[in-house]
């Protein structure tokens, strides 16, 4: 099933795309606003998918937009399936890009919370180099065997990945246990935490739009 996307151009004869997917029960407009705070060198096109409707076991079963479920008594792996077919659905976006003359070289996959672990599943295991990983409030699902499913084309991809230090969603233990075990692998992540709850503030969107203008000269 195609996803649905909110698209914004930076400006004409854009140079580059940011997949940029939403965090759990959010939608595609949830990032929107930020674009226009982006301080950017290049005119970049921003595409924003709408997760599918699905029931969230830790929700109580509840049906809201999520790129897959979370089962709290399923241990590390929980989700893996949706998570699949999700990096699926975004490999078509990415795709739709490239068919639209937009190299795969110049694409940065982004995402929060949720959409962060589908940018990170698909930017490290994609047989084409990409731009840039971006993965914001967010971890590396099932890191214990990240190592297995590692593409060559991703070893020196860049990887952003921002935390607040006070998140109660997603721990910010569970974030540094993941560049750890990125860095073990020999990725180079630049890490940034901030002293926020779940959520981006100011100083994030600075170091958001200096990084793209690196990946995204």
């Amino acid at each position: 099933m195609a996803l649905i996307c909110v698209e914004i151009e930076t400006g004409p004869n854009t140079t580059g795309s940011v997949i940029w997917m939403h965090g759990l029960g959010a939608d595609a407009h949830d990032f929107e606003s930020i674009v226009p705070m982006l301080d950017l060198c290049a005119p970049l096109r921003f595409v924003f998918p709408n997760a599918p409707m699905r029931p969230v076991t830790a929700n109580g079963g509840m049906e809201m937009r999520a790129w897959y479920d979370i089962d709290p008594n399923a241990g590390l792996a929980s989700g893996t399936a949706d998570i699949q077919t999700s990096t699926e659905q975004i490999t078509e976006l990415i795709d739709l890009e490239v068919a639209s003359g937009t190299p795969t070289k110049r694409i940065v996959l982004a995402g929060f919370s949720q959409g962060g672990v589908i940018a990170l599943q698909l930017g490290l295991a994609i047989e084409t180099r990409i731009a840039g990983i971006m993965a914001l409030s967010t971890y590396v699902h099932d890191h214990e065997h990240l190592g297995d499913r590692v593409s060559f084309a991703s070893v020196d991809v860049p990887i952003f990945m921002g935390h607040g230090m006070m998140d109660p969603m997603i721990p910010i233990t569970r974030a540094v246990t993941s560049r750890e075990a990125l860095t073990k692998l020999n990725y180079q992540v630049e890490w940034h935490e901030y002293g926020m709850g779940h959520q981006v503030c100011p100083e994030e969107i600075n170091h958001i739009a200096d990084w793209l203008n690196r990946v995204l000269p």
